[in-house]
């Protein structure tokens, strides 16, 4: 499997899980959990964007005003404005894969202006090596959101 089809692979299987989520359970921060469905969905559309940015920097970041209600540290307990609806966090999302492997095509071995580290142990030089963690990301956050739909269950 190429990794722009496991990237869409993954979003797929997100989608899926968000389709069994009740909307009511989106804003339920159960105790021990750090964030809400809501969040999580939001930072993996937010992250994909902002390191794509980094790997490709002539791309253009979709919704950005969204990047302080997602980012890394940020929490629903401090969201001050306009935070988006479940729809369209699942229309960003379910566009979001296709528009950029679109914009991926032909660049995974371009190496990168000055290595991405995250931690000491994970550098990224190449476009494929951001989108590797990009999907690996969204992986680990899926199944934050996958425990989250079935502690809320009704």
């Amino acid at each position: 499997m190429s990794l722009l089809n496991q990237m869409k692979f993954a979003r797929v299987y997100t989608l899926g899980w968000l389709q069994q989520a009740q909307e009511e359970a989106w804003d339920v921060q159960p105790e021990g959990f750090n964030n809400t469905i809501r969040w999580h969905v939001g930072h993996i559309f937010m992250t994909m964007e902002t390191l794509v940015k980094k790997a490709v920097p002539t791309y253009e970041i979709e919704h950005e005003e969204w990047i302080p209600l997602f980012a890394p540290g940020s929490s629903p307990a401090k969201w001050e404005g306009d935070v988006p609806g479940t729809e369209a966090l699942i229309a960003a999302l379910s566009e979001q894969t296709e528009r950029l492997a679109n914009i991926l095509d032909g660049k995974l071995q371009d190496v990168l202006e000055s290595p991405m580290k995250i931690g000491e142990l994970l550098e990224m030089n190449t476009v494929e090596g951001v989108v590797e963690f990009v999907v690996w990301h969204e992986g680990v956050h899926t199944g934050i959101i996958h425990a989250l739909i079935k502690l809320t269950a009704k």
